[in-house]
This record gives C-alpha cells, sequence and structure tokens, in this order.
C-alpha cells in the first residue's frame, strides 16, 4: 500500500512541473471542457452516486450526511458551472504583487507560483473532488485527492471523467489523482509523502484533524469544524435577527458555516426567543438551551456543557442567554472554533467591540454566517474554509493556493 501510495505522489510531483506551465487559456480550455465533460456524464455519474447512496442508507448514515452525498441533477449542474466560474477568475500565476528598487539599483520583485502538489482529505461531498481539482488546475498545482470511504464510487469516476480529458489533450493526467481505496493505510501513507507533497488540506471534522496532527510529517492547513455562532445584542432589530438566524441554522444545516449556537442578551430574550424559537421549531430544528431559554421556551431541551463545543450539522441548535456583550464574547472565545461568528445589532459601537474582539476566519455584522463562503464574498470557488492562522485564514481561494518567490534583476551588482 505504502508504495502505490508513494508512486501517486511522485507522479503528482512530475505532473506538478507541466501544471506550473500551463498558460492561462490553456487551463481555462481544460476547465470547460471538464464543465461539459460532467454534464455529458450526468447519467454514469448518478449511477456510481446510487452505489453510494445505498450503501450510506445501510451505514444508516444522518440525514444531513446523506444530503451531502447526493449528486442531483442541479449539484452536477453547480459543479459544472462552478469549473467555468473558476475559467473565468484572473489567473494568479506569474502575477507580481509588489515591486521595489534597492538603492544599488537592483529591482526587486514578489511574484506568485504554484505551491506543487496539494494532497487533500475530505469527508461526504463527491462535489469537492471537482471543486479542489479545478480550483489546483487553475492555480498551477498537481492534486491528490482522498475523499471519504462513502462517496469512493462517486469521487473515482469523477476523478476519471477529470483526467481524461487531460489525456485528450495530450496534458499529464496525473494532474488530478484520487485515491483509489478506502483503506486508512493509504491515508496513513500520504500524509508521510514530505519529499512529493507540499501540502495537506483536510476537511473534516475534530476527530480527522486530530489525527492528521499525529500522523502528517507533511504542512497542514486545517479545515476544522464550524461551531459557529449568531448573537442577538440588546439592541437588535429582532425581525431582522429572526430571519438570520433561521437562515444560518436551517437553510442548510449539513454545511460548516451553518449556525451551531444562538446566544441572545437576556434584556430582549422574553420578547425574541418564543417567537423566534417557533419559527425554528416549525422548521424541525430541536432546541438545546440553558435553564434562562427552558424558562422562556419549555419545548427545548436541556443543554449539556458538550452541546456548546458540538458542531451538530443537523438540525440541531444550541441556545443561551446571556448578561451582556462581553458574555457573548468570552462564550465564542471558550466554546468557538475560529470559523464564523455573528453579531446582530444596531449599536455600531457594539459591533466594533464584536469585530474587534473576536479572531474567527469570519467575524459579520447584521449578516447570516452562511455567507463565508469564497463564491459568496468574491474570491470565486473556494478548496475549504481555513481554520489555520498560518498560510490562509478563511475561505482558500486561487491566491491561497500559491506562495511567493522574490525574482530579483540586476546589472551586475556585487555584495561588498
Amino acid at each position: 500500500m505504502s508504495m502505490q501510495i508513494t508512486k501517486i505522489a511522485q507522479q503528482a510531483r512530475k505532473a506538478s512541473r507541466v501544471a506550473a506551465t500551463l498558460s492561462p487559456s490553456q487551463k481555462n480550455e481544460l476547465l470547460r471542457a471538464m464543465a461539459d465533460q460532467l454534464l455529458e456524464q450526468k447519467t454514469a455519474i448518478q449511477k456510481a452516486n446510487q452505489k453510494d447512496l445505498k450503501q450510506a442508507e445501510k451505514k444508516k448514515l444522518s440525514v444531513a450526511m446523506i444530503d451531502r452525498l447526493r449528486l442531483t441533477d442541479k449539484v452536477i449542474a453547480e459543479m459544472a458551472q462552478g469549473l467555468r466560474e473558476v475559467a473565468e477568475l484572473p489567473d494568479p500565476v506569474g502575477q507580481v504583487v509588489t515591486q521595489w528598487t534597492r538603492p544599488n539599483g537592483l529591482q526587486v520583485s514578489r511574484v506568485r507560483i504554484p505551491l506543487g502538489v496539494i494532497g487533500i482529505i475530505y469527508e461526504s461531498r463527491p462535489n469537492v473532488t471537482v471543486d479542489a481539482a479545478g480550483l489546483c488546475l487553475k492555480s498551477g498545482n498537481a492534486v491528490v485527492l482522498r475523499g471519504g470511504s462513502e462517496a469512493i464510487h462517486s469521487n473515482l469516476l469523477l476523478g476519471k471523467l477529470l483526467r481524461k480529458v487531460l489525456e485528450a489533450s495530450k496534458f499529464d493526467p496525473h494532474m488530478i489523482q484520487v485515491i483509489p481505496t478506502t483503506d486508512r493505510e493509504a491515508m496513513k501513507a500520504l500524509v508521510q509523502q514530505v519529499k512529493y507533497i507540499d501540502l495537506m488540506i483536510p476537511r473534516g471534522g475534530s476527530q480527522l484533524m486530530e489525527w492528521m496532527m499525529k500522523h502528517s510529517k507533511v504542512p497542514v492547513v486545517k479545515h476544522d469544524k464550524g461551531v459557529c455562532h449568531v448573537y442577538v445584542d440588546e439592541a437588535a432589530d429582532l425581525k431582522m435577527a429572526e430571519e438570520i438566524i433561521l437562515n444560518a441554522k436551517a437553510q442548510r444545516p449539513g454545511v460548516c458555516n451553518a449556525a451551531e449556537t444562538l446566544l441572545v442578551h437576556e434584556r430582549i430574550a422574553p420578547n425574541f426567543l418564543p417567537q423566534a424559537a417557533k419559527r425554528l421549531m416549525e422548521r424541525g430544528i430541536e432546541l438545546r438551551g440553558d435553564p434562562l431559554t427552558k424558562k422562556l421556551v419549555p419545548q427545548a431541551k436541556k443543554a449539556t456543557e458538550q452541546d456548546w463545543g458540538t458542531e451538530y450539522l443537523d438540525l440541531i441548535l444550541a441556545v443561551r442567554v446571556v448578561p451582556n456583550l462581553e458574555a457573548a464574547i468570552a462564550h465564542i472565545q471558550k466554546y468557538g472554533s475560529l470559523h464564523t461568528e455573528t453579531i446582530v445589532t444596531e449599536d455600531t459601537a457594539h459591533a466594533e467591540i464584536f469585530i474587534n474582539r473576536l479572531d474567527s476566519s469570519g467575524v459579520f455584522w447584521n449578516c447570516s454566517t452562511r455567507f463565508n463562503d469564497g463564491g459568496q464574498l468574491g474570491l470565486g470557488a473556494e478548496i475549504g474554509i481555513s481554520t489555520t492562522k498560518i498560510h490562509a485564514f478563511g475561505p482558500m481561494g486561487l491566491e491561497e493556493l500559491t506562495t511567493m518567490k522574490f525574482v530579483v534583476k540586476g546589472n551586475g551588482q556585487v555584495r561588498t
């Protein structure tokens, strides 16, 4: 197994040198051809996906997990559109970020270059296979993808279709590779390929992150759990707050930027919580509250200490009544995962305190946590949302898949 993974990594390293030399027009043509291929092969993709869905039902995976796994006509169309949108984005490779001239006449510049080979480990969502491959290709990188066992049939076929486009265009197909086994030992071998892989990006829950920290010898940018908070301040517009928490929790509960905890200022809780809870429960959301919440919403279940730090990815919401803004900030600092926090308030001073005191990857004012997304923030597609502060923090778009080198031009200068 180790030898097989080493061979895949070696092939990726060789292919990365080709990927780095592709022109913007070549990359864009490949991405559009890949989009066409997905739509042409929709029936085959859904047939492979059905195998995964049947296995998921047998294993009794959660409704949210199955939702993330399912490749509907809409999802396939969105994957294809995502590739086309990436093709329209500015190419970061070769971009001169800054330049200056030294007193001795040396011309110094910093230029964007690909990272090289990126390894991505992810769970459940086979659309990540396409999104990640497209972003890595556009940024001039080779990619090795290791999806979850629950999506193995979907991922293998998607990888095969993307590689087919590379082969048809006479480019090295090893620019995009999907690990062909669900064996855990393959994943362990992958994260130790320090000679061939430049960066590992894991996307998953806390268990995956802990495993990566223990086993990976390759540098890691974590895309950890999203314990996202919505705080409704005493100066909030309560109707706005209702709409924001309903969207943040219920629009798509199985994603990392969905809200998991609602914090409510005690002064407005009696007016806000009963009505907001009614609307949330009408959407099938189970509430788990502290004693003050339960007093105002008797239908809520009693929250435990574990609830405050849990990423449910499901129709469950933890709710706590807090005495003030400081208590809300303290709660988030204690239980949050540095993903996304929102304050709902009409008080500018309170909003500024919230924004300045919290150092999560996304800190929002009067809008849903669901906007912490590369596409929504204008980055185009994203490879995920980093909760690691080094290298990249927040949604990782094309620029975050590059690094920079110094280019120095002289006319005979020597150091004295």
